[in-house]
């Protein structure tokens, strides 16, 4: 079976205002799923409804291929109706006087016949609810309200697909099953899909790209794991689960070994990798908290540079895994396993050497 052609590509380049917010994005986006991760406030939503003509930029352009969805230059700007595009908002809004046919069958209206009804039995199918066609959504669970609305939106095989955090409050369960179904549908059709989320672990399971904005503004773009692993900004960072953010001063550069040191705000030192910061500038910097090792008697002949005496402040179970607070100097956040902490035997009070490799520690932005 042959591959399915890629669509064309969408391309973004505008600025709008919105009192004194203003979101100026210059962005293509190709075939397959491209998160837009960033901060509340950061735009994400603003880009969605400009690309689905719910709002109109003041400058530039929107264009899909060789068609423009909007050109300021030359005075274009089509209706959301003539864009053809699949938006999946967040509260859903689903007609709650139909039934699940006819929530799914809304858009195809305007057509009649074995076709019409052909689309919809596949929208049905492709989202396993096939068995819930009769049913109205007041009697439908939260995973499938989220799977009829994707459904609705994808009949009307439409060219691209905005999704506005489509599965906010179901089960790490349920996002997967319907993640995977909508993986399933757009390998079949290869689409551009802009997929608006907060939630890390979608990230890992949906994005093939990855953009970031902040303050409106492009921050970062490329694999997902490259991006989020080394966050240029702190706000960013914050909602990159980085559970160490610490302010810190630069003291020293070492250009030869590509390391500098920083002084923290909280006490004790660290060696990071050389950036452009400059000697007495404030910064921050970010680490994750499984990324800090555990050691109950000062460690030896090791090639990580951070080792830091310090004290058990806590000990708390979150899900299978254990988040210790240890103050060494500053407080970091740590997280192991309840088997390394029984083997530690940890608890509060006890001493222990905390492991840092060097690039563990993100410089993430100057204060």
């Amino acid at each position: 079976m042959a591959a399915p052609l890629a669509s064309p590509v969408l391309s973004i380049d505008i600025r709008k205002r919105l009192g004194d917010f203003e979101l100026q994005v210059q962005h293509d986006f190709a075939a397959g799923f491209t998160v837009v991760f960033g901060p509340s406030g950061a735009g994400k939503s603003t880009l969605l409804d400009c690309i689905a003509g719910l709002l109109k930029p003041d400058f530039g352009a929107v264009r899909f291929g060789t068609e423009a969805f909007f050109d300021g230059q030359r005075n274009i700007s089509l209706p959301p109706q003539k864009r053809h595009v699949g938006y999946v908002f967040q509260s859903l809004a689903l007609f709650p006087h139909l039934s699940v046919e006819g929530n799914v069958g809304y858009g195809l209206n305007s057509q009649n016949g074995a076709d019409r009804r052909q689309r919809i039995a596949q929208a049905l199918a492709d989202f396993h609810i096939a068995n819930l066609s009769s049913r109205k959504p007041a009697d439908l669970s939260g995973g499938e309200k989220q799977r009829v609305a994707l459904a609705r939106s994808l009949v009307t095989q439409p060219k691209l697909l905005l999704l506005d955090e489509p599965l906010t409050g179901l089960d790490a369960s349920l996002r997967r099953s319907i993640l995977q179904d909508l993986r399933e549908w757009n390998a079949a059709r290869r689409i551009p899909v802009l997929y608006v989320t907060h939630n890390r672990d979608e990230v890992d399971a949906v994005g093939e790209r990855l953009i970031t904005l902040e303050n409106g503004k492009l921050a970062g773009s490329g694999f997902p794991h490259a991006v989020l692993s080394a966050p240029r900004t702190l706000a960013l960072a914050q909602v990159s689960d980085f559970e160490n953010l610490l302010t810190a001063r630069v003291l020293e550069q070492r250009e030869a070994d590509g390391v500098m040191r920083v002084a923290l705000s909280g006490g004790g030192e660290l060696e990071i990798p050389l950036s452009t910061a400059q000697i007495g500038e404030l910064v921050v910097v970010a680490i994750h908290a499984g990324d800090v090792l555990l050691a109950t008697e000062p460690p030896h002949g090791l090639s990580a540079r951070n080792i830091l005496p310090g004290l058990v402040e806590s000990v708390e179970t979150r899900g299978t895994l254990l988040a210790l607070k240890v103050r060494a100097g500053a407080v970091y956040h740590v997280h192991i396993t309840p088997g390394a902490a029984r083997s530690l035997q940890l608890q509060v009070g006890k001493q222990v050497w905390l492991v840092v490799k060097t690039h563990s520690c993100h410089l993430v932005s100057a204060l």
